[in-house]
């Protein structure tokens, strides 16, 4: 089954980024000139799945109002000849099909999914986390199509992080995948059990999940009976560890993608700065100038200032 539906969370507080998402929700604060929630709606597109719904809150008006038209604005950008920022002004609103569901309290990633039951029916489905921008060059969303085509199961992306830090994160255990096809055999694994944020030492492997998500589903009604878990939330990992025991024939069985390019992480302040940064160096519109102010500013950083 061709798979054209991505569900995209975007009900948290923003609690890290206070004052600023006091009224401005996390999603829209800017990644150089496009709200990161752009990003990842594009990402969606660009992988065929051109029915998007995002899981919303309460004071999240702006995120339907920048994927809907203004015609005040476009007029105005017409008139003065202005076509290509009237082009940019209109991307996010002929992106796709982009709906919006709320999601009464902010009970968790899971309970956040959730919410789709309804809209996505008996389609596997793509989840997208906001706080994980991947680089439009490199190849993830679309392997993991692939590969929950192939299976008919469930696909996670993984990532390898330095040990220390795998208590941040969603953790994997994985042993090889016999399926595994060509060049990405290596990078494609078999879930076997997870766990949500494990100190160091106990913690199956380094291999992190990320936010990015295939699922069979079947997981809508393991995380109706799945009860809050860590943090008192309804975890998306607790139904994922779920779904991994079950048969095939029940729409178990979960896989991996280890996932080896560039990913942007807005989930804190300086993880988005730095994202901010590696973005706009990379842009030809922005990045040789940007460079050579970057390299002017570090030279200041390592110089003695005298008093």
């Amino acid at each position: 089954m061709t798979i054209h539906k991505a569900v995209i969370p975007a009900a948290g507080l923003g609690t890290r980024f206070l004052p600023a998402t006091k009224s401005t929700p996390k999603e829209m604060l800017p990644v150089v000139d496009k709200p990161a929630i752009q990003y990842v709606v594009e990402e969606a597109v660009k992988a065929g799945l051109d029915d998007v719904l995002l899981i919303t809150g309460r004071s999240k008006r702006t995120l339907a109002d920048h994927f809907d038209a203004v015609p005040e604005l476009e007029a105005a950008l017409e008139a003065k000849g202005d076509l290509d920022r009237l082009a940019k002004v209109r991307e996010s609103t002929d992106l796709g099909h982009v709906h919006f569901v709320r999601q009464g309290q902010p009970k968790g990633l899971g309970h956040a999914v959730l919410q789709a039951k309804h809209h996505v029916g008996h389609e596997p489905f793509a989840v997208l986390l906001g706080d994980d921008l991947i680089d439009e060059r490199d190849e993830l969303l679309s392997t993991m199509l692939a590969l929950q085509e192939r299976t008919g199961g469930s696909v996670i992306a993984l990532l390898e992080v330095p040990p220390a830090q795998i208590s941040m994160y969603g953790c994997a255990a994985v042993e090889p995948f016999d399926g595994a096809e060509g060049g990405d055999a290596a990078d494609t694994v078999r879930i076997t059990g997870l766990v949500e944020k494990p100190p160091a030492d106990e913690a199956p492997s380094n291999l992190a999940i990320i936010g990015r998500y295939v699922l069979h589903p079947a997981v809508f009604e393991i995380l109706e009976n799945t009860a809050p878990g860590r943090g008192g939330e309804i975890q998306l990992t607790d139904a994922l560890a779920t779904l991994a025991e079950l048969p095939a024939s029940e729409g178990g069985g979960v896989y991996g993608v280890v996932f080896r390019g560039r990913r942007y992480d807005t989930g804190d302040r300086l993880d988005y700065l730095k994202a901010v940064v590696q973005i706009a160096v990379d842009r030809p519109d922005l990045g040789p100038e940007f460079r050579t102010w970057l390299g002017e500013f570090a030279q200041t950083l390592s110089t003695p200032q005298s008093d």
